[in-house]
């Protein structure tokens, strides 16, 4: 294995994750106080779960979104 290019592959992986998460997240979040479903004030419960095809790893982070 090479490592410089597994830690490579990881990391594109993860900013990858990091940005597309950060987007969908802005984009539903605004939606939904535009919408008056939020009035943009709350906290917000996040889940993220990575799993990985072949291996028996899952990986469950949450964490609070606040919103004010």
């Amino acid at each position: 294995m090479n490592e410089d290019a597994f830690n490579i592959s990881v990391r594109k992986f993860l900013k990858d994750f990091g940005v597309t998460a950060q987007r969908e997240i802005e984009k539903t979040v605004y939606a939904a106080v535009s919408s008056g479903k939020l009035r943009g004030n709350e906290t917000l419960k996040a889940r993220a779960r990575l799993e990985i095809a072949g291996l028996p790893t899952a990986v469950v982070i949450e964490h609070d979104i606040t919103l004010a």
